[in-house]
This record gives C-alpha cells, structure tokens and sequence, in this order.
C-alpha cells in the first residue's frame, strides 16, 4: 500500500464535503443538536486556498482516505501568543484506522505551522470521543478547556 500525503486542492472539494459528512457521523451520538440534513463544518473554499491554513489528504491510488486541516488564527487577547493553530477536519477512513495516518498528518500539519513561527497549537474534541482524545494524546495534546452547553429545547 502506497500512502500518498498532499495538499487538498479545490479538485478534492467534492471528495472532501463526502467525507465531512463522515465526520458528521461520526460525531452525531456526542451531539444530538446537530442538523439532520447535510450540516457543513467547513469552509473548503477557504481552507484549501488560504495561506494561512493548510489541508492535507492522504491518497492510497486516488482515494482520499485522511484528512486534516491546520488554520493559523489570533489567539485571544488575554494569552501571551498573538496567533495559535487551530487544527481541525482530523478524519481517517475506518479501514485505515491503528496505522499512525492521524498521527503522521498533525504532525506534517503542526510542522508546517512552526515553519511559520507558530508554537501554541488547539483543536477541538467531544469529551465523551474517547478514542479521538486518545489519538489527540498521543501527539502531545492534553485537556485545556472544556466548553458546556444547556438545551432548553
């Protein structure tokens, strides 16, 4: 098997809002007021051709079976960074899952924002997606802040 790493270009795009619904998916039994018809996480668009974010897929042949996104973003006011990477978008096919492709594509995603001088790095996870937070830990990342929510619906 011959794993091909890239940055996505706006050819992918339909390929890539496939699989954010896959990510939808995926994240629905941890939140169930998301939208029920095709809900968008992502703006592709933006991400694919921003210089300030980078996308990467991962290709066995020309089949898209990971991603991930890396946005360099201000941080708040009150934190002694200026810009942080928001990372994002971190989807692997299930049969190419417990090979490392999560890991290797933060990786080549936190290399190229230290490239650009950034050092402070965040993503977001659902606390109960044990087996993301475990993915997320093994490349250093460790719990900061947890949000919480009330429905009143």
């Amino acid at each position: 098997m011959m794993l091909i790493f890239r940055e996505a270009t706006s050819v992918d795009i339909p390929k890539l809002l496939e699989l954010e619904q896959c990510v939808v998916e995926a994240e629905r039994p941890f939140n169930n007021t998301i939208k029920a018809d095709n809900p968008i996480y992502y703006d592709l668009d933006k991400l694919v051709s921003s210089k300030s974010a980078n996308m990467l897929v991962v290709e066995n042949e020309t089949q898209i079976v990971g991603t991930g996104y890396v946005e360099i973003r201000p941080s708040k006011q009150s934190l002694r960074h200026e810009k942080h990477g928001y990372l994002g978008f971190m989807y692997v096919m299930p049969e190419y899952r417990g090979q490392g492709l999560n890991k290797e594509i933060m990786q080549r995603l936190i290399d190229w924002a230290y490239e650009r001088d950034i050092k402070d790095f965040y993503l977001d996870v659902y606390a109960q997606n044990s087996a993301a937070i475990r993915a997320y830990e093994k490349v250093g990342f460790e719990p900061c802040l947890m949000e919480m929510k009330l429905n009143l619906d």
